[in-house]
């Protein structure tokens, strides 16, 4: 029978503390502080694997939450992440922090390959729903064989089980908009021309760093 429990949301903080964070909770916890929060030999660049997340994490706007599902929960699954969109709302953040706020939901039920496609269906079925949206959505799993945008041979978007995040778009994923041509016209509806100049500045530093040829 597909499984119809909302997963609960914690506070990074909660997450880590000894009286609510076990199993996978904690290894969520933890990947989030060992990996998006900090810096990656293989990144390409200098700074933590993603700003976003640390900064989410420091002003509390960041969630976690633990999804049990499995293979043939799709609905329950698409409906909740539908839903947490509109819960991003709902999480308290400091005066003009609000497009900070992020939900990062683990799937530890969903590790094999029937799981992995189904959460690779319900990351698809977001794609479009996002980019209208000024929303984001990454999916991460152990095998995830997506490139990194400044070193081809780092995998990105590998994580120790399968996850979904969701967050909004902000004026520094200029970089996302660059590479991903679908993005760019809603980024720049969005940010106008303070999106366009990152865009140049992106394309500028891709292009002073560019290896220089024989």
């Amino acid at each position: 029978m597909a499984q119809q429990l909302k997963s609960r949301l914690y506070t990074h903080r909660e997450a880590q503390t000894a009286e609510v964070s076990a199993g996978p909770l904690a290894a969520l916890a933890d990947w989030i502080t060992d990996y998006p929060m900090n810096e990656h030999a293989e990144l390409g660049r200098s700074g933590t694997v993603c700003p976003f997340v640390k900064q989410a994490s420091r002003l509390d706007t960041l969630r976690l939450a633990i999804n049990l599902a499995r293979p043939e929960d799709e609905d329950s699954v698409f409906t909740e992440i539908r839903g947490s969109f509109g819960d991003m709302k709902d999480i308290p953040a400091p005066r003009g922090k609000d497009r900070l706020r992020t939900i990062v939901v683990g799937f530890p039920n969903c590790a094999g390959d029937e799981g992995i496609a189904m959460l690779e269906r319900i990351y698809k079925r977001h794609k479009y729903y996002t980019l209208l949206r000024s929303r984001m959505v990454a999916f991460f799993h152990p095998g995830a064989q997506t490139h990194g945008l400044w070193n081809d041979a780092f995998r990105s978007m590998r994580s120790p089980m399968p996850i979904l995040a969701v967050r909004y778009l902000v004026e520094q994923d200029a970089v996302f908009a660059a590479k991903h041509k679908l993005m760019t016209l809603p980024y720049l509806l969005r940010f106008g021309p303070a999106g366009a100049r990152r865009i140049a500045a992106h394309w500028q530093r891709k292009a002073d760093t560019a290896p220089a040829e024989p």
